[in-house]
């Protein structure tokens, strides 16, 4: 069983591109049937101003490939 403060202290990489994503921050969680639906990480590539809201990558769970010792492994192809 992995706790999700665990699962926040590992860097997310896209197999798709690459790139290297950041780190969960929020998740999404149905809290009906008690089960993570989606990771939420800061997207840090995107511009903006100092007064505009901040942009999120919303990833599924179903994207997540594996989830490492160190690294969480994501097929999300579309970050555009």
């Amino acid at each position: 069983m992995i706790k999700l403060s665990d699962i926040k202290m590992k860097e997310v990489i896209n197999i798709a591109s690459g790139e290297r994503l950041g780190y969960i921050y929020d998740f999404e969680i149905n809290t009906e049937e008690g089960i993570v639906e989606a990771v939420v990480l800061p997207d840090n590539t995107k511009g903006g101003g100092f007064f505009s809201k901040p942009i999120d990558i919303t990833i599924n769970w179903n994207e997540i490939v594996k989830v490492g010792e160190d690294i969480i492994l994501v097929d999300f192809p579309n970050l555009d």
